[in-house]
C-alpha cells in the first residue's frame, strides 16, 4: 500500500513538472473562460435583443456547431501540416482580434456582428484542438499521457460548472460589452501563456502532398488501423446515446417524477458535480488501469445510469443515477483520448482527431434532432432503455480490443 502511494505521488509529481502538460492546461484555463463567457453572455444578449426570438437564439448553436463539421477534417490536416505551437498560438490571436472587431461594431455599428464571434472562435478551435494533442503526443511521455488527459478532461468538467455562473454573472452585472473584452483577454492571455512550450520540432517532408491527399491519407490510416476503426464505432455508439436522451432529461422530471420543470436544475447540478469528481476518480484510475478499461468501464456506468433513470419514479433514484453517470463519464472521454494518441504516429494524430470527433458530434446531433419525434412514436422509458442498449453496443465494439490488451498483457 504504501508502496503504490508513493508510484502515485511520483507519477503526480511528474505529470505536473512537464512543462507541456503545465502550459496547456494554463491555456485551457484561460481559453475555457473566454469560451463560456462567450457562450453565455451572447445568449442572454441575443435573447434580450430578439425578445426570446427562438430563430435568434437558434443561430448561436448553428455558429457553434457547423464549423466542428466544415473545418474538423480541414482542420486536423492542416495540424499535421503546421509546426503545432505556432498554430495554437495564431489560432488564440486570432480569436482575439475577431472578438474586439466585433466589439468596434457593436459600438459603431449593427449588433448582429456578435455571431461572428462565436462563428471565428468555433472555427479556429478546430486547428488548435488537434495541435494540442499532436503536443501531447511530441513531448509528453507515454506513461503520462492517460494522467495527462484526466487531468485536461477534470477542467473542463469544472467549467461546466463554474462556466454558466461566470458567463451570466458577467453579463449581468458588466453587460455585454465588458463580456466580450473579457473573452478577448482570455484569447491572449492563451496565446501568452502558450509562448513557454518548447520550440517546435523541424520537420523536414519528404515529398509535398496537397491537402486533398492528406485528408485521404488519414482515412485511409483510421481505415487500416483496426483500434481506431473499433474506437471510432464506440464512439459514434456513444453520441448516438446521449443525443437520444439529452434533449428528453427535462421529462423526467415532469412525466416520470411528476415535478415542476424547475427541478431541473438539481438533475444538471448531479450530473456536473459528479463530472468534477469524476475527473479526479479517472486520474487515480488511470494509474491503475489502461485507457480500454477506462473506456469500458464508462460505458458499463452510463449504460447502467440511463436503465435505471429510465425507470424510476424516485426523485433521489434519479438523482444518484445522474451522478453516478457523470462520475464515469469522465473515464468515457479520457480513454478515448488516451487511445487516440496511443495508437497513432504524430504525423497522424491531428488527422485522426478530425475525423473521430466529428463522428461523436455527428452521431451525437443526429438523435437530438429527431428524438422529439422518437418520443411522440414511443415511451420516454423506451428511449432512455434504446440509450442503454446503444452503450452496450459501444462495449461490444470494444471487446476485441480488450481481448488484445489481455493476450498483451499475458506475454508480458
Amino acid at each position: 500500500m504504501i508502496e503504490t502511494n508513493l508510484e502515485s505521488k511520483i507519477s503526480t509529481g511528474a505529470l505536473f513538472q512537464n512543462r507541456v502538460i503545465r502550459t496547456i492546461l494554463l491555456s485551457v484555463f484561460f481559453l475555457q473562460i473566454g469560451i463560456w463567457v462567450r457562450n453565455y453572455a451572447i445568449l442572454l444578449y441575443v435573447i434580450e435583443r430578439t425578445n426570446e426570438n427562438p430563430v435568434a437564439v437558434s443561430f448561436i448553436s448553428v455558429a457553434e456547431f457547423t464549423p466542428i463539421f466544415l473545418f474538423s477534417f480541414i482542420g486536423g490536416a492542416f495540424a499535421d501540416r503546421w509546426k503545432p505551437k505556432r498554430t495554437m498560438i495564431w489560432c488564440d490571436l486570432l480569436s482575439a482580434l475577431s472578438i474586439f472587431v466585433v466589439l468596434m461594431t457593436l459600438i459603431f455599428g449593427s449588433w448582429k456582428a456578435i455571431f461572428f464571434a462565436t462563428l471565428v472562435s468555433s472555427v479556429l478551435s478546430q486547428f488548435s484542438q488537434p495541435s494540442g494533442m499532436k503536443l501531447f503526443k511530441l513531448h509528453v511521455p507515454e506513461n503520462l499521457i492517460q494522467l495527462g488527459m484526466s487531468m485536461y478532461q477534470t477542467l473542463f468538467a469544472l467549467f461546466m460548472i463554474l462556466g454558466p455562473i461566470i458567463g451570466t454573472f458577467v453579463y449581468q452585472h458588466y453587460g455585454i460589452n465588458v463580456a466580450i473584452g473579457i473573452m478577448g483577454v482570455a484569447f491572449l492571455l492563451s496565446a501568452a501563456s502558450l509562448l513557454l512550450l518548447p520550440p517546435d520540432r523541424e520537420e523536414n517532408r519528404k515529398e509535398k502532398t496537397t491537402l486533398w491527399e492528406e485528408i485521404k491519407a488519414g482515412f485511409r490510416y483510421v481505415l487500416n488501423n483496426r483500434s481506431l476503426t473499433l474506437l471510432g464505432g464506440c464512439f459514434a455508439a456513444a453520441g448516438l446515446a446521449i443525443g437520444l436522451t439529452q434533449p428528453l432529461t427535462i421529462f423526467l422530471i415532469t412525466e416520470r417524477l411528476g415535478l415542476p420543470k424547475e427541478q431541473l436544475q438539481w438533475l444538471m447540478a448531479a450530473s456536473g458535480i459528479g463530472m468534477i469528481l469524476g475527473g479526479g476518480v479517472a486520474m487515480g484510475l488511470s494509474k491503475k488501469t489502461t485507457p480500454q478499461m477506462l473506456l469500458v468501464l464508462g460505458m458499463t456506468v452510463s449504460a447502467c445510469g440511463f436503465l435505471v433513470m429510465g425507470l424510476s419514479t424516485q426523485l433521489w433514484l434519479t438523482l444518484a443515477m445522474q451522478f453516478i453517470s457523470g462520475l464515469f463519464m469522465p473515464c468515457i472521454h479520457i480513454g478515448i483520448n488516451t487511445m487516440i494518441l496511443k495508437n497513432t504516429e504524430s504525423d497522424f494524430v491531428g488527422r485522426v482527431n478530425g475525423i473521430l470527433n466529428p463522428l461523436f458530434m455527428g452521431a451525437m446531433i443526429i438523435t437530438m434532432g429527431i428524438s422529439g419525434w422518437l418520443k411522440q412514436t414511443f415511451s420516454l422509458v423506451a428511449m432512455f432503455e434504446a440509450a442503454a442498449v446503444l452503450f452496450a453496443v459501444g462495449i461490444i465494439i470494444m471487446l476485441p480490443l480488450l481481448k488484445r490488451m489481455e493476450a498483451q498483457l499475458e506475454t508480458e
